[in-house]
């Protein structure tokens, strides 16, 4: 079992950076690959991001490359989303999510995850 707590959202100005952070309790922490997933309103839940749970290779939605970061820290169990150059088109609730891809296309998608976080809102104004 996995609890994650998302933190570190807010409102900015585009052009702007945030870093969101998602801590995760449990002792498995480290055995999941953790994903960033955003919902704007009217909008359906939309892959951002993916950081595998050993090597540390990460995934990225075309709409994020090159303006956001996903790291991870195993020893804290925590997971971070560093966004900079923010646009008002990013602005969504962002939810961490943990579960354990079988192929490099499932960590795309909001079926491969087990476990979610409650979101945190990210407001971008122009």
């Amino acid at each position: 079992q996995v609890q994650l707590v998302e933190s570190g959202g807010g409102l900015v100005q585009a052009g702007g950076s945030l870093r969101l952070s998602c801590a995760a309790s449990g002792r498995t922490f480290s055995s999941y690959a953790m994903g960033w997933f955003r919902q704007a309103p009217g909008k359906e839940r939309e892959f951002v991001g993916a950081i595998t749970w050993s090597l540390y290779n990460t995934y990225y939605a075309d709409s994020v490359k090159g303006r956001f970061t996903i790291s991870r820290d195993n020893a804290k169990n925590t997971v971070y989303l560093q966004m900079n150059s923010l646009k008002p088109e990013d602005t969504a609730v962002y939810y961490c999510a943990a579960g354990r891809p079988r192929s490099s296309v499932s960590y795309y998608s909001s079926r491969t995850y087990d476990y979610w976080g409650q979101g945190t809102q990210v407001t971008v104004s122009s």
